[in-house]
């Protein structure tokens, strides 16, 4: 059966693919990833074994964009505490007190200028935000011009500055913990930190400790480590943070998209024609 294997389609970071696997599939072609994220493929590995990859970043950029924007206007005006409140037996009036953040005219941080942070910045705009970005490579001008964004050569400008910090990153050996104590600590005590890359990005015992000291407002996280967090967690017993179940692509359009894409990928790499969203070790 193994010689008759040419393509794997990788959902939701299944089969696991090892030393073992790619030794038993001697005419294996190509890896197809459903998503954009290849932090759980040894890169090095699987190309030492002449096998390509590619993943989907098309398909999944608008929806976890819509993710991370959700996120944003969730944890800014509260949506589950004040849903909770609105739900409960108890519920006569919603307390005066209880008062979100205005988005418009707000400065958001984008930490990631992919084809995921862009959307998130051309949505941004129509909210009326300032937009502040740190990226590898700066954007070209017009790209800046159309969504009004500056950008921040160093991370530590940004996080000064930024009501909303956007964590959108791949996850790779220099970006694990990218988000520790000392940048919690730089951020203003009245922003927000909403996470959409990966769990680990984040160091998440310095991000329980900020939220509890009041170093950071709230936090709005998408991706945890692990996933789920063991039930016991505090990042679960916090009001000021959000936590969704790794939504970012969750869409019935965007699930078929993915498909669409890796069957394209996967179809170039049988025929020997360069593949559209191939992945390299770097």
């Amino acid at each position: 059966v193994g010689k008759k294997v040419q393509a794997i389609y990788l959902w939701w970071h299944k089969p696991v693919i090892d030393k073992d696997l790619l030794q038993s599939l001697p005419n294996l072609k190509v890896i197809a990833n459903s998503g954009v994220g290849m932090d759980h493929l040894d890169l090095k590995l699987v190309a030492s074994f002449g096998v390509k990859m590619a993943n989907a970043p098309h398909a999944v950029s608008s929806s976890t964009a819509d993710t991370g924007m959700a996120l944003l206007l969730s944890s800014a005006r509260r949506l589950v505490e004040v849903h909770n409140i609105s739900i409960s037996p108890s519920m006569e009036y919603c307390e005066g007190d209880i008062l979100g953040v205005k988005v418009a005219g707000a400065t958001l941080g984008i930490i990631g200028m992919g084809s995921i942070g862009y959307k998130i910045a051309l949505r941004a705009k129509a909210f009326e935000m300032n937009i502040l970005y740190h990226n590898r490579t700066r954007r070209k001008a017009q790209e800046e011009q159309a969504v009004g964004a500056t950008y921040c050569k160093k991370i530590d400008s940004l996080l000064q500055q930024a009501d909303f910090v956007m964590v959108v990153v791949s996850l790779t050996p220099q970006t694990h913990k990218l988000i520790g104590r000392r940048e919690l600590d730089l951020m203003k005590p009245t922003a927000t930190l909403i996470n959409i890359s990966r769990g680990a990005v984040v160091d998440q015992e310095a991000l329980v400790a900020a939220l509890q000291t009041g170093a950071i407002g709230a936090a709005a996280l998408d991706v945890t480590s692990p996933e789920p967090l063991p039930r016991d967690h505090p990042l679960l017993k916090l009001k000021n943070v959000i936590i969704t179940p790794h939504l970012g692509t969750k869409t019935d359009k965007a699930s078929y998209m993915i498909t669409e894409e890796a069957v394209q990928n996967i179809l170039a790499a049988l025929n020997g024609l360069p593949l559209p969203s191939e992945v390299l070790p770097s």
